[in-house]
């Protein structure tokens, strides 16, 4: 009896090792999931303050309303959104006077201006501001058209077409605004 089983345990010793290997092994499959969430950044405004110095002619037929002032232009490089449907919206408030209290006739308190933001979609973004001479009415906003694919550009804002209500002559102060670029979602249609 103890021979056949010495055989038995000599045969099975004798099977190719592929054979036992393929009888034990089995597969299965891990999945593997992650998201990313929409994002949209703007770059940081270069340059973050646009300084427009003394803004009244001091000379000539102008004197005392205000100069001529070139265009300024603020680039907000490599700004990008990661989903397609993206708008920059716009918005402007009017450069007004430290001092809040209303001039006297003939003059304003107030400088109006143009913000276009170009460089994002097919369309900018553009708003004028309408104060009145006295400050009130300062703030005004635009958009664009959507961009509709993920984008990556340099977003520049463009200042233009400065005025006093009435080209009234100016009220002397300090003179400061605030041009706020949101780069975000299009707002959805109903």
């Amino acid at each position: 009896m103890k021979l056949p089983l010495a055989f038995t345990i000599l045969a099975i010793a004798a099977l190719p090792a592929g054979a036992w290997a393929q009888s034990n092994s089995d597969e299965g499959d891990v999945s593997i999931n992650g998201t990313v969430a929409p994002l949209c950044i703007l770059g940081d405004p270069a340059p973050a303050l646009v300084d427009l110095g003394q803004m009244a002619e001091t000379s000539g037929l102008r004197v005392g309303r205000v100069r001529t002032i070139a265009n300024q232009v603020v680039t907000l490089p490599n700004s990008f959104c990661n989903f397609a449907g993206s708008v920059v919206t716009i918005e402007a408030s009017a450069m007004l006077t430290d001092d809040p209290t209303a001039p006297q006739s003939g003059f304003a308190r107030a400088v109006n201006y143009t913000a276009t933001a170009n460089g994002w979609a097919s369309l900018p973004s553009t708003t004028t501001t309408s104060a009145l001479g006295d400050g009130s009415n300062p703030d005004s906003s635009g958009s664009g058209s959507t961009q509709p694919l993920p984008n990556i550009a340099d977003i520049e804002v463009e200042l233009s077409g400065f005025s006093v209500p009435g080209d009234a002559l100016m009220v002397a102060d300090n003179y400061s605004g605030l041009v706020t670029v949101t780069l975000g979602p299009a707002p959805l249609v109903n």
